[in-house]
């Protein structure tokens, strides 16, 4: 194994912090099986949807993942991933054979490791190397226990590392596959409901592993909570969709000091110790032919599910990175997801009900997947000049002050 010398900037470490944190859920009904994921990350960490065909490779050929290489395998599946821009693996994705993977940072009291294998990176390998539930599994336990996992999880605070846990679907059933360090736990989903998030659940591999207060800091079994609910009556993927964009006990982000609006899926950063933002969010219909809905932008209140398929890859302009480029649909959108923010109560009815419409026509009979994105470029672009002269913002001081940083840092624009 060639480990490569890349520079890991050294930043101040941030040993309090519990960022990023993610949701995933699994319905299984008589019908068939639904999936859906957000991805909560670092407030301008763009994230890419990206599509990679089926490839043959040579027998000496090595993948270069995040932190480290790897020997290639002599055949690769075609895969739809959700990447965050700077690193090789993926939050989320689905491969040509309807498997679907999401993957959770979890704390646990297993040693950091030396740079080797992200969660992410398992995630990409297992749906490139597999083609159901039960050998993506394998694959990922196989790796785990070859290369271990660990190495910086985050581009702005390279000090940050986690282990990982997974929710793996296909049209047959799901599983949920734990880890910490190299050890691991797999819990078998026949029917009903199931989700993860940012804590261990499998029944003794938790009480033995996890850190408790990185745990309870990440608000994870709150939000569980409400998604495994969710889930259990979602009918079809709008059902999935409403539980993504759940604020919680209110229609709107509420921040704690602490953790932000981390007591609820829908999550916007602002808190002192934790403060995520859903980056990126992807719906999955695995019941016939499967067919995924995916924003390839933040907020999933803000934004439209589009379809999407493994196989019909789209053109969506220039790679985003953690600076505010307009060319690129995820910074367009932060645009107009910022805006909104600033006085949520007021600003949302420019999008909510138009944004519903939309969806319920898509859903019951979906377009060509390049029409849906031209579609939702005009209707964001309509909507962010609606609300671009609003001019007030009723947010708490201290999310203020931290939007006002991660603009700054970000580049936005002046007056953004």
């Amino acid at each position: 194994m060639a480990r490569r010398h890349r520079t890991i900037l050294r930043a101040r470490r941030d040993p309090g912090m519990v960022d990023p944190v993610c949701d995933t859920m699994v319905k299984i009904g008589a019908d068939g099986v639904l999936f859906a994921k957000n991805s909560d990350r670092d407030a301008n960490e763009s994230q890419v949807l990206e599509w990679h065909g089926a490839a043959q490779h040579g027998s000496t050929d090595h993948v270069d993942c995040t932190w480290i290489d790897i020997p290639q395998v002599r055949s690769t599946n075609a895969v739809l991933l959700s990447r965050p821009w700077w690193m090789w693996g993926a939050e989320m994705g689905a491969n040509e054979h309807g498997l679907v993977i999401g993957n959770e940072a979890v704390f646990t009291t297993e040693p950091a490791g030396e740079p080797a294998l992200l969660g992410m990176d398992l995630l990409r390998l297992a749906l490139e190397r597999a083609s159901d539930v039960d050998s993506a599994t394998a694959v990922i336990i196989e790796l785990l226990e070859r290369y271990g996992q660990g190495g910086p999880c985050s581009h702005e605070r390279p000090g940050f590392t986690y282990h990982n846990s997974f929710l793996l679907a296909d049209a047959n059933g799901a599983a949920v596959l734990e880890t910490a360090g190299r050890k691991w736990a797999v819990e078998h989903v026949r029917s009903g409901a199931r989700s993860i998030s940012n804590g261990l659940t499998i029944p003794g591999f938790a009480e033995e592993y996890s850190r408790r207060v990185k745990t309870t800091v990440s608000a994870c079994r709150l939000r569980r909570a409400r998604t495994e609910a969710a889930a259990s009556l979602a009918e079809g993927p709008a059902g999935l969709i409403v539980a993504l964009r759940d604020h919680g006990l209110h229609d709107e982000p509420r921040w704690s000091p602490i953790n932000g609006t981390l007591h609820a899926p829908c999550v916007h950063a602002g808190g002192l110790l934790a403060s995520s933002q859903t980056t990126a969010s992807l719906v999955s219909d695995l019941r016939a032919e499967p067919l995924h809905w995916a924003t390839a932008t933040s907020a999933p209140c803000t934004s439209i599910f589009k379809p999407v398929r493994v196989d019909v890859p789209v053109e969506l302009g220039r790679v985003p990175t953690n600076k505010c480029d307009i060319e690129s649909l995820w910074w367009r959108h932060e645009l107009l997801h910022r805006a909104v923010l600033s006085d949520y109560p007021a600003l949302i009815p420019h999008i909510r009900s138009e944004r519903d419409q939309v969806e319920t026509d898509w859903i019951a009979n979906p377009p060509a997947s390049s029409e849906a994105f031209a579609k939702a470029r005009a209707l964001e672009q309509r909507w962010l000049d609606a609300v671009s002269h609003h001019g007030r913002d009723l947010r708490p001081w201290w999310v203020r002050r931290t939007w006002r940083d991660l603009n700054r840092s970000a580049q936005l624009p002046t007056g953004a």
